[in-house]
C-alpha cells in the first residue's frame, strides 16, 4: 500500500519536508538566540554600569560600544569654551545641558555634560567651570545623531547652543580636534543635576527585539504547516488506494465524441461539362413550362 511513497511525486514531496522542517526549526532557534541576547544586553545597559566597575582612563575605552558606553572614564585637561543643549527632559521636566569643552592633556578635546537645568536655556543661569586644570570622571556616551532621541536636530539655535552633542556637531564651532565621545560627569555641582548616562542604541527591549521573537513564531508554525500538510497529502493518498481496493472509486465515464452535424452535400457538375454546358442546362431547364409550373398544376400545352 506504501509504495506510492517512492514514486517521483512522492520523493519531491518527501524531500522537500525533510529539508524544510529542520531549517524552520534552525532558524527559528536563531531568531531566538537574538531575543535572548536583546534580553540580556538590556539587563546589563539599565543596570548601575556607572558604579559597577571602577574608573578607567578615557583613551582606554575608546571607541565607543556596547560595553565600554556608561563605564566611568577618567581624563585630565583644562576646560575651554561653553556651550547649552537645549529642550532636554529630566526627570518629567524641560531644561538644557551645560556642556563645557575639556582640553585634555593628549592634545584633544572632550565634550563634558556638566549638569542639567530647568526651564529654557540661558547662559546667564549656566555656572563657570572651574579654572586651571582639573581631573573629570563621568560616564562615556557615545556621539549622538538626528535619530537620537531628545535632541534638536532642525538647526536655527542661537550662538552658543548646541542641538545635537558629537564632534560632528562642534567640528565647524571650533577650532579644536575632537573626540567622538563625551562624558556626562555623575556628580553634581554648582546647582547643576547630574545627567544620567543612557543606554547604547540597539540593546533595548525596542520594536527590533520584538521582531526576532515573531520571527521565531513564525519560523515554528512554518515547521508545524509543512508536518500537517505532508500528513494530510498521505492519508488522502491512502484512503484513495483503500477506495480503489474496496472498489468504491468510481472512474469518470469517457468523453464521447460528439458527431459532426449532417449537412446536404451540394450537387456537382460532372468532370469534363463546361461552364457553357452547365449555365444552357439551367436555362433551359428554367424556360420550360414543366420547370415553371408549381408543383402539382396542370401544363396546357398549344396544339
Amino acid at each position: 500500500m506504501h509504495r506510492f511513497l517512492l514514486t517521483p511525486r512522492w520523493w519531491g514531496i518527501n524531500v522537500f519536508a525533510v529539508l524544510a522542517v529542520p531549517f524552520c526549526l534552525f532558524m527559528g532557534t536563531w531568531q531566538l538566540g537574538r531575543f535572548e541576547d536583546r534580553v540580556d544586553t538590556h539587563r546589563e545597559a539599565t543596570s548601575e554600569r556607572p558604579g559597577a566597575e571602577a574608573a578607567a582612563p578615557l583613551d582606554s575605552l575608546l571607541p565607543v560600544d556596547k560595553k565600554t558606553s556608561g563605564r566611568l572614564a577618567t581624563v585630565s585637561g583644562e576646560y575651554a569654551d561653553q556651550f547649552l543643549v537645549p529642550e532636554r527632559r529630566l526627570d518629567g521636566k524641560s531644561g538644557f545641558y551645560v556642556l563645557t569643552l575639556l582640553r585634555t592633556d593628549g592634545g584633544r578635546t572632550l565634550p563634558v555634560v556638566r549638569g542639567w537645568l530647568p526651564g529654557a536655556a540661558d547662559a546667564g543661569r549656566a555656572p563657570a567651570p572651574p579654572a586651571g586644570r582639573v581631573e573629570v570622571t563621568g560616564a562615556l556616551q557615545a556621539p549622538e545623531n538626528a535619530g537620537t532621541e531628545g535632541v534638536h536636530a532642525s538647526g536655527g539655535l542661537p550662538a552658543g547652543q548646541l542641538g545635537v552633542i558629537g564632534a560632528a556637531s562642534l567640528v565647524n564651532l571650533v577650532p579644536y580636534e575632537l573626540y567622538d565621545a563625551w562624558v556626562t560627569v555623575q556628580a553634581g555641582a554648582d546647582g547643576m543635576t547630574p545627567v544620567p548616562a543612557v543606554a547604547p542604541s540597539d540593546t533595548g527591549l525596542d520594536l527590533k527585539a520584538f521582531q526576532n521573537l515573531g520571527y521565531t513564531g513564525e519560523w515554528f508554525v512554518f515547521s508545524a504547516f509543512v508536518l500537517f500538510m505532508w500528513v494530510r497529502l498521505y492519508r488522502r493518498e491512502v484512503e484513495a488506494i483503500r477506495d480503489a481496493e474496496a472498489g468504491l472509486a468510481v472512474p469518470a465515464p469517457a468523453a464521447q465524441p460528439v458527431p459532426a452535424a449532417e449537412t446536404p452535400e451540394a450537387e456537382t457538375p460532372e468532370a469534363g461539362t463546361s461552364e457553357a454546358e452547365t449555365s444552357e442546362a439551367g436555362t433551359s431547364a428554367a424556360g420550360t413550362p414543366e420547370a415553371a409550373a408549381p408543383a402539382g398544376a396542370a401544363v396546357t400545352r398549344p396544339e
